[in-house]
């Protein structure tokens, strides 16, 4: 089975109905969470038994059974990790009183707002409440009038609070343009510029932007059990804007947003095919290839490690440059100077349609660690103390300054949310296998005759020869190194392998490896360079490779003019393979 049902109850989250939950049969097969996360148990035996319960109201409850859905709805804050040992540096919260103005680089003006938050002296460690009701996250296309008229009246308040009030609407928003378009340095490290994108912090930070975003919603509402929909962009029925944002009356309504896709089909390849059945296969592909078929490691997924002391943008993880931000540049104005307001890292949170897709995102992040097959990679989790140890500041529902720290946020459940079961189309959707050989034979020959010099510029398609490791299948990576990037422009290109009919508006087929793409946002340089791997094995099994000891890797820029610089390619053998398995 390929995807989770959906559910038989209203798509309106209380405290008395949760959505029921795909049979047993499929999560036993399917969907076991991993014991990985270290707990604080001092013998084998407790961490084993640890791994499977948590603390409730009704006494100890198996995490299995919470996961399918018969564990009540309520737990407490069981402690799921321990406190890693001293760290050498992980990225420490940012110093507000030294929070600069944000530029736009994009123009070269300063922004019409300043991103700081209200300042504070009193700033306390955040420790996760007890999770008395479940909060569940609906999908925003399946939520009923009642969730609809909740929900804009909870924006409506948020918009009304005080200018100065940190809870208020713009300054939620500003949130995201501060951690991200350079108004915050790293704490002792000079001017050197704090990013929570493009490396393996883009999701732990989001998580917390959008908890605290969440219960400030739902206290300005009196209601602690609402909980953010999801714009759920991976499937068919979701792969449109979701209605309720589209109502100019609506407090969820934002002018500022692309006219000619208000009611078009999503396109996350951004490949501008006209066809909405080829754009739909497209986006299957793509999704099951950015979480599936193109990750060797959980770095692959989360992003390159960032410490303090690194440069900005390490490296992306495969969502991040993949549906995250396709989505961004699908939704901003081009009639904006820098795609106002999805568009841009500054102006994106002014959106309420940012939050709605960064829940999806979200989402991603908890079926890449607990729902997927397991064999695909050694790890579905981060275990480095720098990471676990980085930290963050924000202000929660009572307008108070609080510390949070990555390892808190690392399972959804424990943050007292959980999410409506939606089909997975794309876990299912492999490409078909490449069978022709004798257009990718004279692609050979043609690409032979053209020496390649790095670096190159990307502003038109490039083909490059690439030797294997070994003939035949085998589980080998390819390394598109020193991809140097504007930072300030929307940027993108898709990777294609042994392509046998260079139909580049079609990736639903084995050629298609994977995309590297940027959301505009500004560095104090402007330029950045960062690296991507992505995993052939499967691709190699779907195309007849015997016989080769070369590839020819397609260069597709999706992008318009110049921005990026290639300076190399070469394929490497996967150092970290997965162990067999049924899972």
């Amino acid at each position: 089975m390929a995807s989770l049902p959906l559910p038989l109850t209203s798509a309106t989250p209380s405290s008395q109905s949760r959505p029921v939950f795909a049979r047993p049969s499929y999560f036993i097969t399917h969907a076991k969470r991993s014991n990985r996360l270290r707990v604080s148990c001092t013998d084998a035996q407790n961490k084993k038994e640890a791994s499977r319960d948590i603390e409730t109201p009704l006494g100890k409850v198996d995490r299995r059974n919470m996961l399918l859905g018969l564990g009540g709805g309520l737990y407490s804050a069981a402690t799921l990790i321990s406190t890693p040992g001293a760290s050498a540096n992980p990225i420490k919260a940012p110093e507000l009183d030294k929070c600069g103005v944000a530029t736009n680089l994009n123009t070269g003006a300063m922004l019409d707002i300043n991103c700081c938050p209200p300042m504070s002296q009193d700033i306390i460690d955040y420790q996760l409440p007890p999770v008395v009701h479940m909060k569940v996250r609906p999908s925003a296309h399946r939520v009923s009038p009642e969730y609809i008229f909740k929900y804009n009246m909870a924006i409506d308040r948020m918009k009304r609070l005080p200018k100065d009030d940190p809870r208020n609407f713009m300054q939620q928003a500003n949130i995201h343009c501060a951690y991200c378009n350079g108004a915050y340095d790293q704490p002792g490290q000079g001017t050197l510029d704090l990013q929570v994108h493009n490396s393996w912090l883009f999701f732990p930070f989001h998580r917390w932007y959008l908890y605290f975003y969440e219960r400030i919603l739902g206290k300005l509402i009196g209601d602690p059990t609402f909980a953010l929909p999801f714009w759920n962009w991976d499937n068919p029925k979701g792969m449109t804007i979701p209605p309720m944002f589209l109502d100019p009356k609506s407090a969820l309504y934002d002018s500022k947003r692309n006219q000619d896709n208000l009611k078009a089909v999503l396109d996350l390849g951004m490949t501008r095919n006209k066809d909405p059945l080829q754009v739909v296969s497209n986006n299957l592909t793509i999704m099951y290839t950015e979480m599936v078929r193109g990750n060797a490691s959980v770095y692959d997924f989360m992003g390159k490690p960032y410490r303090e002391g690194d440069k900005v943008n390490p490296g992306p993880g495969s969502a991040e440059r993949g549906s995250h931000t396709a989505i961004h540049v699908f939704v901003g104005d081009p009639r904006e100077p820098s795609g106002e307001d999805l568009g841009n890292f500054y102006s994106a949170g002014r959106d309420p349609l940012f939050y709605s897709h960064h829940a999806n995102v979200d989402r991603m992040w908890t079926l890449w660690q607990y729902f997927l097959p397991n064999n695909k990679v050694p790890e579905k989790t981060i275990t480095d103390p720098d990471f676990l140890n980085t930290s963050f500041l924000f202000y929660d529902e009572n307008a108070q300054l609080v510390r949070v720290t990555v390892k808190d946020c690392v399972d959804n459940l424990r943050m007292g949310y959980d999410l409506e079961r939606i089909d997975l189309p794309w876990l299912d959707y492999r490409p078909p296998p490449q069978t022709a050989r004798a257009q990718v034979t004279r692609a050979h020959k043609t690409a032979e005759n053209a020496e390649t010099v790095f670096p190159l510029k990307l502003d038109k398609i490039v083909r490059v020869m690439v030797p294997k490791t070994t003939k035949g299948v085998a589980d080998e990576l390819l390394v598109i190194e020193d991809i140097t990037v504007d930072t300030t422009k929307f940027l993108k290109f898709d990777v294609f392998v042994n392509d046998e009919d260079d139909n580049v508006e079609e990736l639903d087929k084995a050629a298609y490896a994977g995309t590297y793409a940027q959301v505009p946002h500004k560095t104090n340089s402007k330029m950045a360079t960062t690296s991507i791997r992505l995993r052939l094995k499967e691709l190699y099994e779907d195309m007849d490779v015997a016989d080769d000891d070369t590839v020819l890797v397609t260069l597709v820029p999706r992008h318009e003019g110049d921005g990026v610089t290639i300076g190399g390619m070469k394929i490497v053998e996967n150092p970290t393979p997965a162990k067999s398995s049924s899972g």
